[in-house]
């Protein structure tokens, strides 16, 4: 995973701030340079946030958005992007204009409501992101609550049937997130034009997964700027997610939901 000096992969980060340091670009920033690659923000929003809940929320313009973007784009070029929260259909779609013209693979994590409840999306949003980012993703990674608003409605079938409704509004491949499920195991699911591959692995009795999505959308998406191939790419995150995951206990943050150990490889 080591990188020569100049050759290091680089990841666009597009997404809102957590200021209690355990989901955003907080901690997608922490899970790439967790994976060994090196990573660019665009912020979308600022959240005064903690292991308890979110107290407030400022979105960035649109227009300020875009130009971060494309600084970023000017001068950096990323081997991938990936895109969390982004809040409102005009900050949508200025993502999606800024983001015309590259061509690399995005992973799309739809982030719409925060651990504690809170909702991060609003509804005139996920219209515009149908139209416009889902189509240019190379991976869409909901939880089964986020799949279920996209659908608008819950369907039967299992994940596979899920996976390829949402496939259907554009994106090359679905990550059916498994952890708002019941069950001893943590199943996930990537579903891809003709094939499903499952990747479970024991659910953790912790409180402490604040995060978790945003940091395997991240890890997925560094990996795929290291040019792995998304099935590798899934893989890779997923099983460093649960080593975060089960290390989580070590770091007492927080009151509530605290953080993963995304360094829990590098720290004693």
């Amino acid at each position: 995973m080591e990188a020569q000096l100049g050759t290091i992969a680089k990841l666009l980060i597009i997404a809102g701030s957590d200021s209690g340091g355990g989901a955003g670009i907080q901690a997608d920033l922490k899970s790439a340079s967790a994976r060994g690659v090196y990573a660019m923000t665009a912020v979308t929003a600022i959240t005064a946030q903690n292991t308890q809940g979110v107290q407030a929320v400022q979105m960035m313009s649109p227009e300020l958005v875009a130009a971060q973007i494309r600084s970023v784009l000017s001068d950096i070029p990323p081997d991938a992007i990936k895109i969390g929260m982004l809040g409102t259909a005009e900050i949508v779609e200025a993502v999606a204009d800024a983001l015309a013209e590259y061509r690399g693979p995005i992973v799309l994590d739809p982030v719409m409501v925060a651990k504690s409840g809170d909702a991060l999306l609003d509804d005139t949003a996920v219209d515009a992101l149908t139209r416009r980012l889902l189509p240019r993703a190379a991976l869409l990674t909901p939880n089964l609550p986020e799949a279920a608003r996209l659908l608008d409605r819950a369907m039967a079938g299992g994940p596979q049937a899920q996976g390829q409704a949402l496939r259907a509004l554009g994106p090359q491949a679905v990550l059916m997130k498994g952890g708002h499920a019941d069950g001893a195991l943590c199943e996930d699911f990537l579903v891809e034009a003709d094939d499903m591959t499952r990747f479970a692995a024991p659910r953790v009795d912790t409180r402490n997964t604040h995060g978790t999505g945003c940091s395997m959308s991240s890890a997925i998406a560094a990996e795929l700027a290291k040019g792995r191939d998304m099935k590798t790419a899934v893989q890779a995150a997923h099983d460093w997610l649960h080593q975060a995951i089960l290390a989580a206990d070590q770091l007492d943050v927080g009151q509530g939901h605290g953080p993963v150990h995304h360094f829990h490889a590098m720290w004693s």
